[in-house]
Parts: structure tokens; C-alpha cells; sequence
């Protein structure tokens, strides 16, 4: 198993401190470093920024959003970002959410499983250097009625195959990412519940595919709190936890909260939904079981830490990918080392 680190958002007046981290995970011999987008910074210019101040560690998008771009400008960001990295360039994609797509791209949050197996289908051949052709449902390439013609990428990636990963959270998404993609990102993933909500249904799609689980990577983005006191820090994952699941999304449409059902939490899931969509954040945040804070993170000293470690990797996984908590850059930066140092207990280095 291999260590990543999360940046999440850049901003926030830590622009300097996600460079430092992400510098600090490249000495440290960090597989890959991630960076999100949602409707603030956007992912190529921060993984620009990171790429030329780093050496070895891949830059990775977690996630470029689908309705935020044609997919052909999608294959031409991954090739430039591949090439100026000299071939460190791991490209994440994924829907985003119905407020996210509609609210700020005005693009409708319809037929997402369809739409997205498109937009991989035409990023594919055009990373692959082929000419563009494409009559589908929500993609005609070219148009049929009007000067265009096939054309293909003039920029040569690095690498023949860039590997391609896709966020999901659902048993559908999780089928079909398992079937067209080369890994998995993931979020409030719980290796006592891997087999029933995420493997399965991954392996289904390989299965589909031809292929197993061997050489797929399975990358969950884990927050991590080193300490003594782990009942404290499961406390400081409260609002984090709450958020997610109460309010990211609407009533009828929040994949975390479905997921936190699929867990076990289906009580728990409605009440800090309830609470938090009537404006108790503080209440919402109190909802949250202590159980599914401790099981989708990574918190306690050292010795605790990298066992849980080994149950990430018994349940699977390839990548872990590490969001270090503290707003002082030497707590993160101290994170980092004690992931490493975690890693080599538990024997995964």
C-alpha cells in the first residue's frame, strides 16, 4: 500500500502551506499528491504550481469536474499536465453534485452514469492520439452539420496510457468506474464495511470488464489526526462529518448520506440530515456517531494509527491517500512523517 496526500481546496490563506506540505510529501517518497476543485480554485493551475516545485511525487485531480469541461479539453489538460510533469499526471474525474453542475455550470445533473461513461470514452481516444469521432446521447463529434472533421491531439503525453481514475460513492457509479476506469477515488470509506459497499460492486464492474481488482487502485482520501486523546480528535471531525452527510446535497439527493446508510447509520444519517438542513449545524454535528467518525478516519497516536492502517490495506486498498488536520503547518507537515513512520510499523512500506 502506498501513501498519498490529500490537498483538498487551495485557498483558505494556506496557498503556502499546501506547497510546503505537498514539497514535504515529495521528500518524504509520497506516491501522489491530490488537489479538489468545486467552485473556487480550479485543479490544473494549482497541479502546475505543485508539479514545478516538486520532483517525484505524481500530481493528481481529485476531481476535474465533468460539467466544468468539453472532454476533448479535458484530454488536452491531461496530456499538457502529463508532459510539463514529465509524466506524473494522474487524471481524476467525476460529476460533482446536482447544486454544484446546475448552480454554477448551468448544466443539468441528469443521466449521470451515461454522461460519464461518454466523457471517458472521448478523453480516452483523444489521449490515445486517434481522431475524434463520437456520435453519442450527450457528446456528437464532430458536428454533423457544419465545417468540423475528425481531428486528433497534436501534443504527445509523456506516457502511452495516462491513468485515469473516477470519484464515486454510489453501487452504480462504483459498477461502472470498476468497468471503465483504471482506479477508484473515494471518501468516508470504513474497511469494516469495504466488502459490502465498495468492493463488491467494483469487482462486479471488472468482472464485466474481463478484468479483477489486481492492478485497479482503490484510493480513499482518509483525514488523519495524530494524538493521544482519540475521543477528542473524533470530535474535531464532528462538523467535517456533518456536513457531508447532512447538507452536502439536497433531501432527496445526498450520496454521502446514503452511503452513511448503506453503513448502518440509516437512524443517525436522517437525524443529521434533518438537523442540519433546518439550520442546527451544532446539533447535526452532536448527531454524528463517534463510530463512524473513528472508522473513516485516522486518528490516535502513532501505534493506533498504523494498524488501522493494515486494516486499510487488508480491505484492499492500493493508495491511501492522507488529509492531514491542523491549521499549523508543522502539524501537517508532522503528520506526514508520522504516516510514514506508521506505514513502516505496520510493515506496508
Amino acid at each position: 500500500m502506498r501513501l498519498g496526500i490529500n490537498l483538498g481546496y487551495w485557498g483558505a490563506g494556506m496557498d503556502a502551506d499546501n506547497l510546503a506540505v505537498a514539497r514535504e510529501a515529495d521528500r518524504l517518497g509520497y506516491a501522489v499528491c491530490w488537489a479538489a476543485e468545486a467552485y473556487g480554485s480550479d485543479v490544473p493551475t494549482v497541479l502546475s504550481w505543485v508539479a514545478a516545485h516538486t520532483e517525484r511525487i505524481d500530481v493528481g485531480s481529485a476531481i476535474l469536474q465533468i460539467p466544468a469541461r468539453a472532454p476533448a479539453m479535458t484530454a488536452m489538460t491531461a496530456a499538457t499536465l502529463d508532459s510539463l510533469s514529465g509524466g506524473r499526471f494522474r487524471l481524476g474525474l467525476g460529476v460533482s453534485g446536482p447544486q454544484v453542475s446546475e448552480g454554477w455550470y448551468g448544466v443539468r445533473f441528469d443521466k449521470p452514469l451515461g454522461r460519464t461513461r461518454e466523457y471517458v470514452e472521448i478523453v480516452r481516444t483523444a489521449m490515445a492520439r486517434e481522431r475524434l469521432s463520437h456520435q453519442g446521447e450527450h457528446w456528437t463529434l464532430p458536428l454533423p452539420d457544419g465545417p468540423g472533421k475528425p481531428l486528433k491531439l497534436t501534443v504527445h503525453p509523456v506516457r502511452e496510457h495516462i491513468p485515469l481514475y473516477i470519484a464515486a460513492i454510489g453501487p452504480k457509479n462504483l459498477e461502472q468506474t470498476g468497468e471503465i476506469a483504471d482506479g477508484a477515488l473515494l471518501v468516508f470509506f470504513a474497511p469494516e464495511h469495504a466488502e459490502q459497499t465498495t468492493l463488491a460492486p467494483l469487482r462486479a464492474g471488472r468482472a464485466t470488464a474481463g478484468q479483477t481488482l489486481d492492478g485497479f487502485d482503490i484510493v480513499p482520501s482518509v483525514p488523519m489526526a495524530v494524538g493521544d486523546d482519540t475521543a477528542a480528535l473524533a470530535d474535531g471531525f464532528r462538523s467535517y462529518t456533518a456536513l457531508y452527510v447532512g447538507g452536502m446535497g439536497s433531501r432527496k439527493q445526498n450520496f454521502y448520506n446514503r452511503l452513511a446508510q448503506r453503513m448502518g447509520y440509516e437512524k443517525a444519517a436522517a437525524e443529521i440530515q434533518e438537523r442540519y438542513l433546518a439550520g442546527d449545524k451544532e446539533g447535526a454535528a452532536a448527531a454524528v456517531p463517534h463510530d463512524l467518525i473513528d472508522s473513516t478516519t485516522l486518528l490516535g497516536p502513532m501505534e493506533r494509527i498504523a494498524d488501522r492502517m493494515q486494516a486499510y490495506a487488508d480491505a484492499g486498498v492500493t493508495t491511501l491517500s492522507l488529509v492531514p488536520a491542523g491549521h499549523a503547518l508543522e502539524d501537517r507537515l508532522q503528520a506526514l512523517r508520522t504516516g510514514v513512520a506508521a506505514l513502516e510499523r505496520a510493515g506496508l512500506a
